[in-house]
């Protein structure tokens, strides 16, 4: 009897669309829905992907935000699945490990990777799998236990996996991508929703051209912006933030950003550019 709901379960989330799809089609095995009890949750709205993608904690958030800002990266997959069970169940029993349980009803869990990647390198594209724990935790047994099934369960797929640590998730890095990733999109910026698109890029060519000449506070030279073209205060630092997050302007990510002084234009990059002229 047990079994039969087991398998109904899966059989439901599937049908469900759980795990499957690519891009904006695709939905996480996991949702945060499922796991109420988690304080550490995120939903944030993908770039590359254009769907809510769903995090469990922080670190995947981070890990997240670094996957949005790579070039190469072409999709993002959460809480993918390790199907089907049989798989991951023969693979316990042949390492003699006990393979993960639901603890409420002891029925065995579909085991899920927390991301499961798309990369284009030279016009081909490949899969690799990045499982995220914090460093700390990788002396205890039990989840090493778990990784080890993983581990084997995508090398028998021909698929590189590893695991990305706290050591390895630069916090500033993600803070400054955190800061300007949701303005990708400058047309839904509230300040510039009522401005005419032609008139939006001739703002944005000014404003790349007073920071190129300007070598100055940011802050400053976006209230100067602001006011010089009789703009809602702000609109100058999400046009940097639009430049940023675009990489039409490259400055060093590695540095916190701080708008309250001067941040380096590193390049512009011209074929980047052309991104501002079909805004």
């Amino acid at each position: 009897m047990a079994k039969r709901k087991r398998i109904t379960t899966v059989d439901k989330l599937i049908k469900e669309g759980r795990g499957i799809g690519f891009g904006a089609k695709y939905k996480p095995w996991i949702t945060i829905q499922d796991v109420p009890s988690l304080g550490r949750v995120t939903r944030l709205k993908g770039i590359k992907t254009e769907r809510q993608h769903q995090f469990l904690s922080d670190m995947e958030r981070n890990y997240f935000y670094f996957l949005e800002y790579a070039e190469n990266v072409i999709d993002i997959r959460e809480q993918f699945p390790l199907l089907p069970l049989e798989d991951t169940l023969l693979i316990a029993e042949e390492l003699g490990i006990e393979h993960p349980k639901n603890p409420k009803n002891g029925e065995f869990i579909i085991m899920t990777t927390d991301f499961f990647i798309t990369i284009k390198n030279n016009n081909e594209h490949y899969n690799v799998a990045r499982t995220i724990k914090a460093a700390d935790e990788l002396m205890n047994r039990r989840i090493l236990e778990k990784f080890e099934i993983e581990r084997m369960y995508w090398q028998k797929r021909d698929t590189d996996w590893g695991i990305v640590t706290d050591n390895e998730i630069d916090k500033v890095i993600a803070y400054n991508i955190s800061s300007i990733h949701g303005y990708n999109d400058i047309k839904n910026i509230d300040c510039f929703k009522e401005i005419e698109t032609i008139e939006l890029q001739d703002l944005t060519y000014e404003f790349i051209k007073r920071i190129v000449d300007g070598n100055r506070i940011m802050r400053t030279i976006c209230n100067e912006f602001d006011k010089d073209m009789s703009l809602e205060k702000g609109s100058g630092l999400s046009i940097f933030k639009y430049l940023v997050i675009n990489k039409i302007i490259e400055i060093d990510i590695t540095e916190k950003i701080d708008v309250n002084r001067m941040i380096p234009i590193i390049n512009i990059k011209e074929e980047s550019v052309k991104k501002v002229g079909s805004i």
